[in-house]
């Protein structure tokens, strides 16, 4: 049992929670989060990017993807802590998990400053709710103190197009729908729409921010409030602010924004529930954006050849191991004119390490590299002028007849996908199954998506 978990069972005795809720983000929905915020990791010992954390009296549950259930088997090991495998037959959705398990009117507490509207709507149908309870900020005394960096501004010869003109579509977006005000809490669409850039998140070029918009106004809410480029309001301002809007409609997501935020608003103003129409913007990419991706590319190109000309010319000869590969890797990286970071920790995965997806080598796991075998290595690159990518499935030596075939049906499932034609319209859910039928053939399969959309100079997801 975990010393955090009694911890957190204490406070939530005191407090009368007979169930706490703990996700893996920020106040702003992020996937990737600055380490104030890993508070679900705090308390497992889980440390994937993704799931989400559900503690009772007497039991606790881990709900995540497939992506990470092999390590968070292994992570939760004698934690006290069950994991739910997400979309798995016979694993309920959090949710459905407390309305089968709970009476109604119990107490069910979380942050509701990390929590979105839509889940903490469901759950006070049945619950009384505690949502300003931070509780892991109680037992955590050793948390780190959130604080901003330094914010810089993007030229236009790498967006292409100027905050003042994308501010314009947006309230030509805003118009459309009769909004008053829209709310942006992703960090990402509000360093977009602004063409500023930051580091409050590890290989995430964001800062934490929150963002205002009317017809005649757009409010900046910054942590770091050094930055002399634009007039900027005190972070934690937003939500003073939004208690005292005038009556009017405010666009907003209710699948991002937090429960907190929209229980700030007076009830004189009506929430229009609709997708941020920077999400679609953004996706659209300009002549320039493309054309610095391109160059970005390029340069990481250049960098992987580099890196697997070194591994092939030395394995077998020099000691190496699945860090040290990681690390030649990123020095070749850096060597490339413009790369300022990574875009996410490399997984440097040999062997049986290759089939743990996101799979983060430690001093504890890191195997040494020998002559034989497959390494896989999933990496990218933040540039000024794009962000990467990339993964390689590297023979070191001789292979297994059963790695070949692998190997071979994976190849064939690519080339599937490269070579589909289909009409405008076609889903990503429909080329996914055309990535997976060579697979399916063989009575293989994956437990996550075939592909992601790429930030430019942005979050690699």
């Amino acid at each position: 049992m975990r010393e955090q978990l009694t911890a957190l069972r204490r406070e939530m005795a005191k407090r009368g929670i007979d169930a706490y809720i703990i996700p893996t983000t920020d106040f702003h929905g992020s996937e990737y989060v600055n380490e104030y915020f890993k508070c679900r990791q705090y308390v497992s010992g889980f440390t994937g990017s993704a799931g989400t954390l559900l503690v009772t009296g007497k039991w606790a549950g881990l709900w995540t993807d497939g992506r990470y259930f092999l390590q968070a088997a292994a992570q939760l090991a004698g934690s006290g802590i069950e994991l739910m495998k997400m979309n798995h037959k016979g694993v309920p959705a959090l949710e459905d998990w407390l309305e089968q398990n709970l009476a109604a009117g119990s107490t069910v507490g979380f942050d509701g400053r990390v929590v979105d509207l839509a889940c903490g709507r469901r759950l006070e149908k049945t619950f009384r709710l505690k949502y300003d309870e931070d509780l892991v900020g109680e037992i955590w005394f050793t948390r780190p103190k959130l604080c901003g960096n330094r914010i810089w501004a993007l030229p236009q010869s790498a967006t292409g197009e100027s905050s003042e003109s994308k501010l314009e579509r947006l309230r030509r977006a805003m118009a459309e729908k009769g909004a008053d005000y829209h709310l942006i809490t992703r960090l990402e669409e509000i360093a977009w729409l602004y063409n500023l850039r930051g580091s409050d998140v590890a290989h995430t070029p964001v800062f934490f921010a929150f963002a205002l918009i009317s017809r005649d106004e757009d409010r900046l809410y910054v942590l770091d409030e050094s930055f002399a480029g634009r007039k900027t309001r005190p972070y934690f301002e937003v939500f003073r602010d939004l208690g005292e809007l005038p009556p009017g409609r405010i666009l907003l997501d209710t699948a991002s924004v937090s429960y907190t935020l929209v229980r700030l608003l007076p009830p004189q103003v009506a929430i229009i529930d609709a997708p941020d129409p920077l999400e679609a913007m953004k996706a659209v990419k300009n002549s320039t954006e493309i054309r610095c991706s391109e160059n970005a590319h390029l340069k990481d190109g250049l960098a992987m050849v580099n890196f697997i000309y070194w591994l092939k010319s030395n394995i077998g000869k020099i000691e190496m191991s699945e860090i040290s590969a990681a690390d030649y890797l990123e020095v070749a990286r850096r060597e490339q004119p413009g790369c300022f970071d990574l875009s996410f920790a490399t997984i440097s995965g040999y062997m049986e390490n290759g089939a743990i997806v996101h799979y983060a080598p430690t001093a504890e796991s890191n195997k040494k590299l020998a002559p034989r075998g497959f390494l896989l290595v999933d990496s990218g690159g933040q540039y000024e002028d794009g962000t990467t990518d990339i993964t390689r499935t590297i023979a070191l030596g001789p292979l297994t007849q059963e790695m070949k075939e692998d190997y071979t049906t994976v190849l064939k499932a690519h080339l599937a996908l490269a070579m589909a034609v289909f009409a405008r319209g076609t889903s990503g859910k429909e080329l996914d199954e055309v990535a997976r039928r060579p697979l399916w053939a063989r009575g293989l399969d994956f437990d996550h998506g075939t592909g992601h959309g790429v930030g430019h100079i942005l979050s690699v997801h």
